[in-house]
């Protein structure tokens, strides 16, 4: 049976110390060079993960079957080139890198309204270093990320000390719902509230929807929540285009107020257009639409 998302990233702490090693003793680039035999190690030894993601290069894509063998490998080398770009800006290389901006204006939009702003994003490019972006807006931009227990991992422990310290709040997802509360008081202070919207957990309730030619699975918090939320709903994306530039995106959800169904399909909609212009930068490595059993 192929790999299912189970709440947390694969990988070790110890993988993370090697690039980051290399990264402050010899440089990125250094870094880089070591990605093309992990990248390697993880098409023959990580077989459920890299048989999901062949899965989505040869049947959603529709590449032929040596495309999609190449592409797998690709995938997974560029996948790793975002993580050592997040280390690196965090640790204060920013300057090493481009920025080029889309729909930014959107962004600036909602906190000029001063109720501040739902953007949800995906397992594509590189989101984790959208607060390098968003940051130049002003000083006091504030980002609070939604997320759930599991995910803050010995992996994100690790890189929170070797980098430096993060401007993002966390706001973990309770079962008794209290993390709505906090929800409404980042928005009454004017914050951007960041979730991604395309992991859903089996045995947590969900919405269906198509997504590149076939129909998946999604959780339903994000689109229920941001459905009810009178703030405006942005989808946001930040994609690598070259080893050192980065193109963010934002998009505006065109769904009215309570429209759920609306807000999951302009995302989707959204996340097809960045896979159709960026499709090695697709970061789900399990069985995202349930066709490998």
């Amino acid at each position: 049976m192929a790999a299912q998302w189970k709440g947390k990233s694969r990988g070790t702490v110890l993988g993370y110390k090697i690039f980051v090693f290399a990264m402050k003793k010899l440089g990125i680039k250094a870094a880089y060079f070591i990605l093309y035999f992990v990248a390697a190690y993880f098409c023959f030894f990580s077989k459920q993960n890299a048989k999901a993601i062949y899965y989505y290069f040869n049947k959603r894509l529709k590449y032929s079957k040596l495309k999609s063998l190449f592409s797998v490998y690709r995938s997974y080398f560029v996948f790793g080139q975002t993580i050592i770009d997040k280390v690196a800006i965090s640790s204060g290389l920013r300057h090493k890198f481009t920025y080029e901006f889309d729909g930014i204006e959107l962004i600036k939009q909602a906190l000029k309204n001063k109720k501040g702003g739902v953007l949800i994003s995906a397992h594509v490019g590189n989101f984790e270093i959208a607060e390098h972006f968003l940051g130049d807006l002003s000083e006091d931009t504030s980002i609070c990320l939604l997320t759930t227990e599991l995910e803050h991992t010995a992996i994100k422990e690790y890189l929170e000390s070797v980098t430096k310290k993060s401007n993002i709040n966390f706001i973990f997802i309770k079962e008794d719902l209290s993390h709505i509360f906090e929800i409404n008081a980042a928005l009454a202070k004017n914050q951007l509230v960041c979730i991604t919207g395309d992991r859903y957990v089996e045995g947590t309730k969900y919405v269906e929807e198509e997504l590149l030619g076939l129909k998946a699975k999604f959780p339903q918090g994000p689109f229920l929540l941001a459905s009810r939320l009178k703030v405006p709903v942005l989808f946001v994306y930040v994609m690598k285009e070259t080893n050192k530039h980065y193109h963010l995106y934002a998009r505006q959800s065109s769904a009215k107020h309570r429209d759920q169904k609306q807000v999951l399909k302009d995302y989707t909609e959204s996340v097809s257009w960045m896979l159709e212009k960026y499709p090695l930068q697709w970061f789900n490595y399990f069985d995202f639409w349930e066709q490998l059993h």
